[in-house]
């Protein structure tokens, strides 16, 4: 069975997506030379936000022929016993 068609995949996709967006929003907040909440360029943390996400869903399709299982990581994430 694909990946692709695995709820599990989309699922750790779609978080590890989020997790993404939500980090480059962070780092595009901090490294503007905005001083204050209101002189930012939102539209700008949006865009980049928005691209690294994409490229985070990219990332994950194109790691599914070599993770284990329905995974999208490179390596097994499944905990020692």
């Amino acid at each position: 069975m694909s990946a692709f068609t695995s709820g599990r995949f989309w699922l750790a996709t779609l978080e590890r997506a989020l997790k993404t967006i939500a980090q480059t929003a962070v780092a595009t907040i901090a490294a503007g030379p905005a001083s204050g909440l209101l002189n930012l360029d939102w539209g700008a943390v949006a865009s980049v936000s928005a691209l690294a996400g994409v490229l985070s869903v990219l990332t994950s399709i194109a790691s599914e022929p070599f993770g284990p299982g329905d995974s999208p990581a490179l390596v097994d994430e499944t905990p020692a016993p």
